[in-house]
């Protein structure tokens, strides 16, 4: 009853490992002894509050933000058009497939390098993030694409029902729950890429180049309160992706 209880209350759930986090934190810069290294947590909170109030940090956060989202986006919707495209034609399947396959196996630090020397530098966090989500929703709607009932494709034959129709009422409530969760997988799939691109091509007002200057000019409090911001935004994100997504589930439900 106990233990049911503890697991129900979020507040528990929120506070209890952020405070017993923290004290392993506090801890381990209290045994090191140089905020050099490992910083205190209050030295890190306050470097934080100080970079929130500065109109450089939002400037970078809306920047990174974006860049992000339009990649992500992209690379989404051509996952999409992909996985249409090699479940109807079995050449394109054969032709895609593999490339798709070896882009979601070659390490993102590789491929933000070869990006690097194609485009400018700008524009690297956003194809990054879209060549890494394309793969993942490409094979969650293939997936949700051959779960379709071929009984009811039949049966849709039979009464003429137009391509359209057949998307509507047939192949789209087949592939929503895996379009729901390629999305939910994506989503912090194409934050941590972008970043991470951030950091290597230092992009002008992004929260990734911040990170890497703190990193070169030893500000280590910076540092780790940059790293903070990276995992507070990817939990916003996630946050707000998992709210929409129930929102438009409980709308669904409602019509039907």
């Amino acid at each position: 009853m106990k233990t049911s209880t503890l697991r129900n209350n979020w507040v528990l759930r929120i506070l209890l490992p952020t405070v017993f986090w923290l004290a392993i934190w506090q801890i381990a810069a209290t045994i090191v002894g140089q905020e050099l290294l490992i910083p205190t947590p209050v030295a890190v909170l306050k470097r934080f509050c100080e970079l929130v109030v500065t109109t450089d940090f939002w400037i970078a956060a809306g920047m990174s933000l974006l860049r992000i989202f339009v990649g992500a986006f992209l690379g989404g919707l051509l996952g999409i058009i992909l996985a249409a495209t090699t479940c109807r034609f079995s050449v394109v399947d054969m032709i895609v497939s593999p490339a798709l396959r070896v882009i979601r196996a070659i390490p993102v630090a590789s491929f933000i390098i070869l990006v690097l020397l194609w485009i400018r530098k700008g524009a690297v966090p956003a194809v990054i993030s879209g060549l890494m989500v394309m793969p993942v929703m490409w094979e969650s709607v293939s997936v949700g694409i051959e779960s379709v009932d071929r009984e009811l494709l039949e049966m849709a034959d039979c009464y003429d029902m137009g391509w359209l129709a057949k998307i509507r009422r047939i192949y789209m409530p087949s592939v929503k729950p895996n379009l729901i969760g390629g999305i939910r997988n994506c989503v912090g799939l194409a934050w941590k890429s972008g970043v991470a691109a951030e950091v290597l091509c230092l992009p002008k007002n992004a929260v990734g180049s911040q990170v890497y200057y703190s990193k070169i000019y030893l500000e280590t409090p910076s540092l780790f309160a940059w790293t903070i911001t990276v995992v507070i935004l990817s939990l916003v994100l996630e946050k707000l992706i998992f709210l929409i997504l129930r929102d438009r589930k409980a709308g669904d439900s409602l019509e039907n």
